[in-house]
């Protein structure tokens, strides 16, 4: 294969990994917990936070809450990764901890 054709390819390659990483972006992922409701973009840009729970909150549920919160983010990142995974997973190799 020639230096030509390489170029080529890798830059095929670039414009595939950048409109993958645009569409990813673009998704919304919602991360639940038995209180708490987060929605990020696919870029972990947090959009919004809902409180779920039923009732009052009181002062002894905040560290249950703070907890709550942290569970949802991590179901959410959760899915994101999964979501690059899948889109970017055939790139994985060559992109070896850039993504």
């Amino acid at each position: 294969m020639n230096m030509q054709n390489l170029m080529a390819q890798a830059q095929r390659m670039q414009r595939d990994i950048t409109a993958k990483k645009e569409e990813l972006e673009k998704m919304e992922f919602t991360g639940k917990s038995e209180w708490v409701e987060v929605v990020f973009t696919g870029g972990k840009v947090i959009k919004s936070v809902k409180i779920i729970k039923e009732g009052t909150i009181t002062d002894d549920d905040k560290e249950v809450l703070e907890d709550m919160i942290q569970i949802a983010t991590k179901d959410a990142f959760s899915q994101i990764n999964k979501a690059m995974t899948e889109k970017l997973g055939q790139y994985a190799g060559a992109l070896d901890g850039l993504m």
